[in-house]
């Protein structure tokens, strides 16, 4: 047994909480918040937007005393959650102990999102090392996938059930654990539209992800996103490759999705997730596409990188 989360002050601290009903997610939540609130440290929820409606009611006026979010728009993408989401918090109140409550894996959520949702979690580890901060994962173990449960063991060094709380035996080198769902890709569908990567290509690139995404019917500005996203990819891997890449375009029954895959690298396990500092607006690079995207998936390795981007239609 440890020392209660709630009361932790020194350094960071990233507990998974384990769930059943209502009345153990408010038990586990409700508490944590009110003890944040009476030290005065920011507190921040980021939750679904049922469990969000949950905590609201229960704090009643305090509720004003929290920055709330519905995870489900918030951190839709699990790539945008660790810069457009944590790190903005804490930034907000720098010098200060920030207390916050994320839930981005929740009941709803596809085995496609899945390994970006893990490497989220894994991730968050490295991105607050030595920072001030408490980040409390809620896990639904009524419906969440077992092996999911099992992973929030390896992602989060502490856990708590109830009144329990305890140290995780399995919580391993984050960058280790994000590795193991580097996972590759199927590849794309006979019938998608594939264009050669290169700089000649670019406008033309631009032209045809802009057409197919007014064709499967994404909204003006969501064609404005997905096209500044594959152009950002595109530019990158001209800049950045001597061979080019193939860009392929497809649809399913849902989403619209660009795959690039070239002959790159990506070595640090936290690009796209650590927010760049104004005075580099020339390296916005994949925390951009995270920013504009629905999901981002990411397969890498030496000789070869596949990036798969998601929008809904």
């Amino acid at each position: 047994m440890i020392i209660s989360v709630a009361t932790r002050t020194d350094g960071f601290v990233h507990p998974a909480l384990f769930y059943a009903d209502r009345e153990e997610y408010l038990a586990g939540t409700v508490p944590f918040i009110r003890a944040g609130l009476a030290a005065d440290e920011p507190v921040m929820v980021a939750v679904p937007g049922d469990n969000l409606d949950h905590i609201r009611t229960a704090l009643g006026v305090d509720a004003d005393r929290v920055q709330l979010h519905d995870m489900t728009v918030a951190g839709r993408n699990p790539g945008r959650i660790i810069p457009g989401v944590l790190l903005a918090f804490a930034a907000a109140h720098l010098g200060k102990r920030v207390r916050i409550i994320g839930e981005p894996i929740w009941a709803g959520r596809t085995t496609t999102e899945y390994p970006a949702c893990a490497q989220h979690e894994a991730l968050i580890n490295a991105a607050f090392a030595g920072r001030q901060a408490t980040i409390l994962c809620p896990y639904d173990t009524s419906r969440l996938d077992r092996s999911w449960l099992d992973d929030a063991y390896r992602t989060h060094p502490i856990l708590q059930s109830g009144s329990a709380v305890w140290e995780s035996p399995h919580c391993g080198d984050p960058v280790a654990v994000a590795a193991g769902f580097n996972m590759p890709l199927q590849d794309p569908p006979a019938q998608a539209t594939t264009i050669t990567v290169d700089l000649h290509a670019l406008p033309a690139i631009r032209r045809v992800v802009t057409a197919q995404a007014i064709a499967a019917g994404l909204p003006p500005d969501r064609v404005s996103d997905l096209t500044l996203a594959v152009n950002e990819l595109a530019a990158n891997t001209v800049k950045h490759t001597a061979a080019g890449g193939t860009l392929a375009i497809w649809t399913d029954r849902t989403r619209l999705i660009c795959q690039l895959t070239d002959t790159g690298h990506i070595t640090n396990p936290l690009a796209g997730r650590i927010p760049v500092p104004p005075q580099q607006p020339g390296s916005r690079g994949l925390v951009l596409v995270n920013q504009l995207c629905d999901l981002v998936r990411v397969h890498t390795r030496p000789g070869a990188t596949t990036i798969r981007l998601h929008m809904h239609r």
